[in-house]
């Protein structure tokens, strides 16, 4: 057996801090007695809505020179006169969504592009990441698609999406105590979501619509009517020990989390999204608007790594997932077997007679795919989609935002055009549907 990597070896530094829970706990607005869950804070966290800003929540609750809006302010220059020399500073969920990254830091392709690198940020939750990416803690990261679309247009902080930074790679998990098959057998059921603005929300309502059920955000202890399915909000690393426990119905969310769901938790992965949505959008990399601006150099050459990076993970798959795991360099907290089966266990019979991938056959697609490019037409897809789906808080100015609007300003084609034209590979995955054509493309659907 292996010798476990010593925490002094490991290739990350992990963030232990629980983002702003504390600091919520500590305002003069909410209890602090015990009285407000995890589950409550951890829905605050998510939606801050209620028309309470991200960026005024964060500095109010601190000091001034703790103030978030500020750090995010500061010229860069100030720091490192030569642009080159302001390390990549990744943070990242230990998701598979994360490869690109975690992945170009591990094959030195950051190096490569002549930029200097600290370890990655090893982050178990979405709301900590996203707290350390507007503290400039992190300045490389991935996010959910829909968080920059919320932090942007909800929150006024100057977010931009840079790269795709994989494609499909999520599922829908139940329990087998549920004996759920399809979307019409999880009304009256509990099932955990990674984020209200997630790619995962928007998928799972579409199903529950097309079943005839509805997307509720009740307490648990709440009943719940047949034709109800409760949303709660939950750390990825917490559903497969919820569902193993039996303190949810099912989950949604990113690999490696549905394989561990199968190996580990009692877990039966009802559908792949990515089999609902043909290759869509999860996870993107994001960098501060500022940064694009003011370090083109610095901006170009981290997304030339990246690009690099996709490249190689979508020819590689198997090689990558023992490489990053725990039994590899240990980028990924998991072990092999759980990884290579969340990067490459698709085509089998199981999965087809289930019906899990029912596509496959046809869409020719994989359990997760690594291309790049930002496909106007899905982000435009997501906004649309997100005016009909269930999230908690208030949503606003999600109505008075078009989806042309979002497909130009959120969005930065430039850096990424420059390395997919420098490395055309990239058209070569599974999830680029038009070789001739590889910048366009149409949204596919079947529930």
């Amino acid at each position: 057996m292996k010798k476990p990597i010593d925490k002094e070896e490991l290739p990350y530094d992990e963030d232990h801090t629980s983002g702003l829970e504390s600091k919520i706990l500590g305002a003069n607005a909410l209890p602090s007695d015990g009285e407000l869950s995890r589950r409550h804070i951890i829905d605050l966290l998510a939606t801050l809505g209620g028309g309470v800003c991200l960026t005024s929540l964060l500095g109010g609750c601190g000091t001034e020179k703790e103030e978030i809006s500020s750090a995010s302010t500061k010229k860069s220059a100030d720091f490192y006169p030569n642009e080159l020399d302001e390390p990549v500073k990744v943070g990242y969920l230990p998701i598979i969504d994360s490869v690109p990254l975690i992945l170009a830091h591990a094959l030195g392709y950051f190096e490569d592009e002549g930029l200097n690198t600290v370890k990655p940020t090893l982050i178990r939750g979405w709301s900590p990441l996203v707290e350390s990416f507007i503290a400039n803690k992190v300045n490389l990261c991935h996010l959910l698609i829909p968080i920059p679309f919320w932090m942007r247009y909800n929150n006024n902080f100057k977010v931009k999406v840079m790269s795709w930074a994989h494609t499909n790679g999520s599922a829908i998990v139940v329990g087998k105590h549920t004996g759920a098959k399809d979307f019409k057998d999880l009304g009256g059921k509990q099932i955990a979501i990674p984020y209200y603005y997630s790619m995962h929300n928007i998928v799972l309502q579409m199903g529950l619509r097309e079943a005839g059920l509805k997307a509720v955000i009740k307490d648990q202890s709440d009943n719940l009517e047949l034709d109800e399915v409760n949303l709660i909000v939950m750390p990825p690393p917490e559903m497969p020990p919820a569902l193993a426990a039996k303190k949810i119905d099912a989950f949604i969310v990113a690999e490696p989390f549905n394989a561990m769901g199968e190996l580990k938790a009692g877990g039966q992965i009802m559908r792949f999204t990515g089999d609902i949505w043909k290759n869509h959008p999860c996870c993107v990399v994001c960098l501060h608007e500022e940064r694009t601006k003011e370090k083109t150099e610095w901006t170009q050459r981290a997304i030339n790594a990246v690009t690099r990076a996709s490249i190689y993970a979508s020819k590689n798959k198997k090689e990558v997932a023992e490489l990053l795991s725990r039994d590899g360099k240990g980028y990924l907290p998991m072990p092999a077997s759980v990884v290579v089966r969340a990067m490459t266990h698709y085509d089998v019979e199981d999965y087809l007679t289930t019906g899990a991938n029912r596509n496959a056959a046809e869409w020719k697609n994989g359990r997760i795919d690594f291309q790049p490019w930002p496909y106007p037409s899905a982000t435009k897809f997501m906004v649309n989609a997100m005016k009909e789906t269930v999230v908690g808080g208030n949503k606003s100015f999600i109505d008075s935002i078009t989806a042309d609007k979002v497909v130009e300003d959120m969005v930065d084609y430039n850096f990424i055009k420059n390395s997919c034209e420098k490395y055309p590979e990239w058209k070569e995955d599974p999830s680029v549907s038009d070789k001739n054509n590889p910048y366009d493309r149409k949204e596919v659907v079947r529930i």
